[in-house]
């Protein structure tokens, strides 16, 4: 671990009680760096605006002993402890409003997790949450993007073990320091990422942080710094998902929202973002395609389709000419084809059978891909 006098003045300033990000950057700006504000007089710190005789006495109070104590804890549980501007400190996260001035990880962070999405949504959700959550962030962790999210109970959870199901990358951002994991019961799940090397569980407070509500706001505003957008799976009016949606736009990232039950009040928060212009999402390529030049590399390739069965009937061939390019359901088919009911749902099964075809949920029907 860096233990650098630079690194060492930024942990004076973050461990003085009552300086935040906001604050630390005013201080940074006023006397041209971290290592010469945590050297100032009180007087002279006082004259920042946000700095009182308290706030100046704190930073005052902070000893060597402190600092060697918080970077020995940090090495003692595997963390590394980052200051803004260093190797390894996340280019996206550096160029938000008020970038936390220290980060640490525990885990690895790789140029590769540049390229993420923030997936977040309620602790107290649906099943229909879970399932989403998951399967979105599955999507995205095969489409090789890096699936960013809180950690919590319910969508956090189901969208980190989401993206360890495609064989992806996962980054855990908590609201306590990182000399413990919250929730608990998530501690196997975290271990996982950082064992197997498929990311990492971040931080911007003190090791020694408790979980405290007032911590998630700011929490969730490095999750949005970290992501290229974020999509809100499921949330109740007042989420915490909404506050991390709002932060998103104002750092000019991409707002994504998954519709759900009118009736539900866990899907009130999110259709209301749609309602409110955000986009509306319901499968990977809705993603893609507001994601630009990044969403369009990381489309996965059409699988092709293969070698159409030797035998067919003029019926069957007809079928396959209306399913290419798209997915219809029966009725579509009939009225496309001209064929009666009962000719096209015989067809169809033929074709199932034959491997031409497949057949989805609500009688719905696609050309078979290669690899499908």
């Amino acid at each position: 671990m860096a233990d650098s006098e630079r690194l060492r003045a930024h942990l004076r300033l973050h461990l003085a009680e009552g300086v935040g990000s906001v604050l630390f950057h005013r201080l940074t700006a006023a006397f041209g760096s971290a290592e010469e504000a945590a050297r100032v007089s009180a007087g002279r710190l006082q004259r920042v605006e946000g700095v009182g005789e308290k706030v100046a006495a704190a930073i005052g109070a902070v000893t060597d002993a402190q600092v060697d104590e918080e970077l020995a804890l940090a090495e003692q549980h595997g963390v590394r402890v980052l200051a803004n501007g260093d190797e390894g400190y996340p280019a996206a996260l550096r160029a938000i409003p008020d970038p936390p001035p220290v980060l640490y990880v525990r885990g690895a962070m790789e140029p590769a997790d540049a390229v993420a999405v923030g997936v977040v949504g309620a602790r107290r959700c649906t099943h229909y949450g879970l399932e989403q959550a998951e399967r979105f962030a599955e999507l995205l962790g095969r489409a090789g993007f890096t699936v960013v999210s809180g950690g919590a109970r319910g969508i956090d959870t189901a969208a980190h073990r989401g993206a360890l199901a495609a064989g992806g990358r996962t980054i855990a951002v908590m609201g306590c320091g990182l000399e413990r994991t919250y929730p608990s019961e998530n501690d196997k799940l975290f271990a996982r990422v950082v064992a197997e090397g498929r990311g990492a569980i971040v931080s911007e407070l003190p090791m020694r942080t408790d979980v405290r509500a007032g911590n998630f706001h700011s929490r969730n505003r490095v999750i949005s710094g970290l992501s290229l957008g974020v999509l809100v799976i499921e949330a109740a009016q007042r989420s915490g998902s909404l506050i991390t949606a709002r932060l998103a736009a104002e750092q000019g990232r991409i707002v994504f929202a998954l519709p759900g039950r009118v009736d539900s009040p866990m899907s009130r928060g999110t259709n209301e973002l749609i309602r409110d212009g955000v986009i509306l999402v319901q499968d990977l390529d809705d993603l893609l395609e507001h994601l630009g030049p990044v969403g369009e590399k990381m489309r996965p390739e059409e699988p092709e389709a293969p070698p159409l069965p030797t035998a067919l009937t003029d019926e069957e061939t007809k079928l396959l000419e209306a399913l290419t390019g798209s997915e219809l359901p029966l009725d579509d088919l009939v009225r496309r084809t001209g064929l009666t009911t009962a000719k096209a749902a015989a067809s169809l099964t033929m074709l199932v059978l034959k491997g031409a075809v497949v057949q989805k949920p609500g009688n719905v029907f696609a050309r078979k891909r290669r690899g499908a």
